[in-house]
């Protein structure tokens, strides 16, 4: 189908991407990688007076460190967030996860801040993002504020960003010395996940101390399976592990659709984390 007719501009400052989403209210669109947004534009699931397209803003790509976090743009690509040695060896879950994204395409046009934005609790990335206790800092008329990955997510492709706002940054705590794994069953590479299980594990004395779960289309958000993270703590062994994994669903709310029943993708949430704990966990 062809969109909607619609106006475009392409500011080069994220002040003058602000001011453009100002002016056009909430009738504005804003157009980072396009692989979210230009289909749903194509299948008129979407139709902006205004699309503002942020491509030209080089101050919200890269990656730095600030202290015990990274700060990441938010237009930094796929491609160059999973090949960057700061990710790579402070967020290797956001990493291994981000290599799992669709197909190499799609990875060197769409982008981590596009992505988090799109709120599609099917995408990989929002719920990594949740795992690792991130946070979002959006840019508006208003100024600057910072909104904690677990307020971010706030219904089904709907986040807490402001009509007028632009997402600039993610930044990530350092988290080098947790072992992570991210899995994943989906039908094809180039598909949506059917379940994703993003896991951070930090070790003590052959004991698991602390765990983090994200999980991948388990319901409108990503969401964290606080049950399953809390019956971890302690777990020294497969047993233990395995019987943790069994609350991984709990609270969550998944939808059925051709390609499972919400019963299967529950099964699924607990295989995947108890594969994914005892992976991130090492041999110990």
């Amino acid at each position: 189908m062809i969109p909607a007719a619609f106006d475009y501009r392409r500011p080069e400052s994220v002040d003058e991407a602000v001011a453009a989403l100002a002016e056009a209210g909430e009738d504005a669109k804003v157009l980072a990688g396009g692989q979210s947004l230009l289909p749903m534009l194509r299948l008129r699931l979407a139709f902006p007076e205004l699309l503002v397209d942020v491509g030209r803003i080089d101050e919200m790509r890269g990656v730095r460190e600030e202290e015990d976090a990274l700060v990441i743009g938010a237009m930094t690509t796929h491609h160059d967030v999973m090949a960057d040695p700061l990710v790579r060896t402070h967020a290797g879950l956001l990493a291994a996860a981000t290599e799992t994204v669709a197909d190499p395409a799609v990875r060197n046009r769409g982008t981590l801040g596009g992505s988090l934005a799109h709120a599609d609790p099917a995408a990989d990335l929002p719920a990594v993002v949740l795992a690792l206790d991130g946070e979002l800092v959006a840019t508006g008329p208003r100024g600057r504020r910072t909104i904690p990955a677990r307020d971010f997510f706030t219904d089904y492709l709907q986040s807490a960003l402001n009509p007028d706002e632009v997402l600039v940054e993610v930044r990530i705590p350092k988290a080098g010395n947790w072992g992570f794994r991210y899995e994943k069953f989906h039908r094809a590479a180039q598909a949506w996940a059917a379940v994703g299980v993003a896991v951070l594990v930090r070790t003590d004395g052959g004991r698991i101390a602390e765990a983090r779960i994200g999980l991948t289309n388990m319901g409108p958000t990503p969401v964290r399976a606080a049950a399953a993270e809390a019956a971890l703590a302690g777990a020294e062994g497969p047993e233990d592990v395995a019987r943790a994994a069994q609350a991984a669903a709990e609270g969550t709310r998944p939808s059925s659709d051709l390609w499972g029943s919400a019963e299967y993708r529950e099964h699924m949430a607990r295989v995947l984390t108890r594969r994914a704990v005892l992976a991130a966990a090492g041999p110990a």
